[in-house]
């Protein structure tokens, strides 16, 4: 009887021990009731001189359908007619864009008419004082088919317009490389049966890529970044079969393009440098991930707390650190090899934010996890598209990404969908987050940008047309008309002031 009670009072030591451990362990992460950071509210908060303050916007969610995989995509979708998805957004289906089919040929072909009306929307955004301004390149508009050993002299015509209209209304572009989409021809099989990233000539056909935008771009464009998102689109691509290619592999299977990703911004970063040292020209090349403020949905379940841990330092950091370190290691897979030229090769860390997610473990299947958008059993701020607002996330991120590498940050994206045209819900979201970068700011981080997406409404990717992300409304049946909403002319009075007032902590 006694060994019995022996053992029970055993189990309950260890128990009560590894959940004061779990508690305190800076690891292992708890479930912060902080929506926002401590810190000052009645006083002018000033950013540093020089402070980027920028929008952005990529290519396909913007400009014309070029020759692109997304392109294919989106006409097999209305050939088919899969516009399935639930009430909210983010339940989309797998192989379908929401409510696609109710938009008109031009819509669909045009998108936010970038293209046609830069010249308008640079003007518009120098009037707000938007001295930065994030485009993205594609591959597809400079090199449209596989045979083509130079670029598109159109495409390089388009992109040197844009960029002279920027530079003439003294806004600084930042141009993207590789922002989800590659160009059709590239997801034809080669003679191994292999497609996009995973082809054996996939880097000599991205070098060329990489060759003709440094010839025809150096000095004119400073700053770089060589890859958006990346394990969104590894993840998205690869395992939930939401973006092109539309293939649902297990984790373990995508090692082969992850690593690709990598080489393909060694290629590009030794590229633009080498161009640019030659030139006597100066360079910023980076690349941006997508973070997210992660906390274990029961706060109390060890193995939430375990598994959050995991996906965070999957999800945030993996990419980033091998990037710093050379390292290719992957927890999920068990990876652990170096890539050659990998090692520093970003003079900047990039990161978009937009909200916090749940984790919820399995004790029996681990790998079994499940990532939410939201809590259902808490009272949280949300957005239209259901993503938890978690202004002090982006704090918490910015100070970390200071303490690992010690770099120059630059917050690339940040924004929430809001339709209406008093925008309530994106002008305090923008207050908000913007707060939440002086703060990081004042403890340390060598914060240099905060751009807003978006600059326009645009195509939210696989919910189509009806997330609204942009400062400037988009009419698209009438003519892709623009209003600023008020966030427009918020933001403008944040960059006026290049800081935040007292005044304006409580929009009406």
């Amino acid at each position: 009887m006694k060994k019995r009670w022996l053992v029970v009072v055993l189990v309950m030591a260890l128990f009560a021990g590894l959940t004061y451990f779990f508690e305190f362990s800076p690891y292992f992460p708890d479930r912060s009731p902080s929506f926002v950071t401590a810190g000052p509210d009645n006083v002018t908060l000033k950013f540093p001189e020089h402070f980027y303050w920028g929008v952005s916007l990529s290519g396909t969610q913007a400009e014309s359908q070029q020759a692109s995989d997304w392109a294919a995509f989106e006409r097999d979708v209305v050939a088919n007619r899969r516009f399935n998805a639930g009430r909210e957004f983010g339940t989309t289906q797998p192989g379908n864009i929401r409510d696609f089919g109710k938009w008109s040929e031009k819509v669909r072909s045009q998108n936010s008419a970038f293209d046609s009306f830069y010249q308008q929307d640079i003007a518009m955004a120098a009037a707000m004082g938007i001295n930065a301004f994030r485009i993205s390149f594609e591959w597809a508009r400079l090199f449209p088919r596989a045979d083509m050993t130079e670029p598109s002299p159109e495409g390089i015509a388009y992109y040197k317009a844009v960029i002279a209209e920027m530079k003439r209304n003294r806004i600084t572009p930042f141009v993207t490389l590789y922002h989800y989409v590659s160009p059709q021809w590239f997801f034809q099989p080669d003679l191994s049966g292999k497609r996009g990233w995973e082809r054996q000539d996939a880097l000599i056909m991205w070098q060329r890529y990489i060759d003709a935008v440094a010839e025809h771009f150096i000095p004119d464009v400073e700053q770089w970044c060589t890859l958006n998102e990346p394990m969104v689109y590894l993840y998205g691509g690869y395992v939930q079969g939401i973006y092109p290619p539309l293939e649902k592999r297990d984790l373990g299977e995508i090692g082969a393009v992850y690593e690709a990703l990598l080489r393909a911004h060694v290629a590009a970063y030794q590229t633009l440098h080498k161009v640019a040292t030659g030139r006597k020209a100066i360079v910023n090349v980076g690349l941006t991930t997508s973070m997210s403020s992660f906390a274990p949905l029961r706060r109390w379940a060890t193995i939430d707390r375990l598994t959050t841990r995991l996906v965070e330092q999957t999800w945030n950091w993996e990419f980033l650190d091998a990037v710093q370190t050379g390292r290719m290691k992957v927890l999920v897979t068990g990876t652990n090899r170096t890539i050659p030229g990998l090692e520093g090769t970003q003079d900047y860390v990039g990161i978009n934010y937009y909200a916090r997610n749940y984790v919820k473990g399995s004790l029996f299947h681990p790998t079994l996890f499940e990532t939410l958008e939201r809590d259902p059993a808490a009272n949280e701020p949300q957005s239209v598209m259901g993503w938890t607002n978690y202004p002090h996330g982006l704090y918490d991120i910015l100070t970390r990404a200071r303490v690992k590498y010690r770099k120059p940050i630059y917050v690339l994206e940040n924004g929430t969908s809001d339709s209406a045209n008093d925008d309530l819900a994106r002008q305090r979201y923008l207050l908000a987050h913007v707060r939440e970068v002086w703060l990081a700011i004042s403890s340390g981080a060598d914060v240099r940008s905060y751009f807003q997406w978006s600059f326009i409404d645009n195509l939210e990717w696989v919910d189509g047309f009806d997330a609204r992300f942009g400062l400037i409304a988009v009419d698209y049946e009438n003519n892709f008309k623009r209003t600023p909403r008020q966030s427009a002319k918020l933001y403008a009075e944040i960059i006026r002031n290049n800081g935040l007032t007292p005044g304006m902590m409580k929009p009406q």
